[in-house]
């Protein structure tokens, strides 16, 4: 929240400037897909159950980032839904003074029977990531046939009016021909449909032939809709936000090759295992867990203050170079 100095507001920031406001709390490595860009076909060398993070562990960092002035809070993974308890914990960030937005990054396969539930519990948005809409692509992409129930999750999503939003990594040669179909779909939909650049993350070899910048998604998109910018809100992520004429919905794009949008970057990510990592592509992590162990919301937001101030201006990667470690995002917070 801010903290009132006199008649001014001063708010979290790093030494660059920028106004650090959104945390990502991963609360499991497990998933039930084998996303291509994710992990490898023979997966990950999962945490072992006492180096993750305990809800009580999790919520600690919670009120502590709150504390400091972090306004939005997305609970990712892995697939978040897959861990026991998990609504039980988003009704307790609910109740943490200050945070204004709690939001849920899935692949919704388990909506289907847990909307309810996650409305129940205080949850103000789905982020729904799915990079097909066809069976066989599908298959290819996360190694499973779960797509009729990512489906379903996204009708029961609906049902229950929770807001979601769909997040498409568009690759060539794979899922590019579907954008159009992507883009159609806000027209019938109040929902929106992120198309985001594919990022290296396990730095495959043909990687930069996967590539296809937002300009290129846009130029696509102007050749069959006419699309107008749509303003965004202040807790809003990194997202350029358009709408068809007359559509429901709205269409966005990432940009996180091409775009390098760090100089507006508000955000932290803690791991499952209790490791904050204030750039996505930088090698540099911290381990919270012995710090956790004093039980003092204090103490913890002490330090995540001096690890936000030290956030890199940038990441170094582009279309052409990524000179990070490869990772999994299932391990980092997708």
């Amino acid at each position: 929240m801010p903290i009132q100095a006199g008649t001014k507001l001063m708010y979290l920031a790093d030494n660059h400037g920028r106004k650090i406001n959104y945390l990502r709390l991963s609360v499991t490595d497990r998933c039930n897909m084998r996303c291509v860009y994710c992990m490898p076909e023979t997966g990950i060398d999962k945490c072992q159950h006492v180096d993750i993070l305990s809800y009580e562990q999790f919520l600690l960092i919670a009120k502590a980032a709150v504390a400091l002035g972090i306004e939005k809070i997305r609970v990712t993974g892995g697939e978040p839904l897959v861990r026991r308890g998990i609504l039980d914990f988003l009704a307790e960030l609910t109740k943490i003074q200050g945070l204004k937005q709690l939001v849920l990054t899935t692949n919704g396969v388990l909506l289907p029977e847990m909307a309810q539930g996650l409305k129940d519990a205080g949850v103000q948005r789905l982020n729904i990531s799915l990079d097909s809409l066809h069976p066989q692509m599908f298959r290819q992409l996360t190694r499973t046939d779960l797509l009729p129930q990512v489906l379903a999750g996204i009708n029961a999503a609906e049902k229950v009016g929770l807001p979601y939003k769909i997040n498409v990594v568009v690759m060539r040669g794979r899922n590019d021909n579907e954008i159009l179909e992507f883009a159609n779909l806000t027209r019938d939909h109040d929902c929106t449909v992120r198309f985001i650049e594919y990022m290296p993350t396990l730095k495959e070899k043909d990687w930069r032939s996967q590539v296809i910048s937002s300009h290129e998604v846009l130029e696509r998109l102007h050749q069959h809709y006419s699309l107008h910018p749509v303003e965004r809100g202040p807790l809003s992520g990194p997202a350029e936000e358009f709408a068809i004429a007359g559509a429901r919905g709205r269409i966005g794009v990432i940009a996180p090759l091409s775009g390098h949008f760090c100089q507006d970057c508000n955000r932290i990510r803690i791991t499952a295992s209790g490791r904050v990592r204030t750039c996505l592509f930088s090698d540099y992590e911290t381990d919270l867990k012995p710090l956790l162990k004093l039980d003092d919301v204090k103490v913890v937001a002490h330090e995540l203050r001096r690890l936000i101030s030290e956030k890199p201006a940038c990441h170094t990667l582009n279309s052409q170079v990524a000179g990070h470690s490869p990772f999994s995002m299932a391990q980092i917070g997708g």
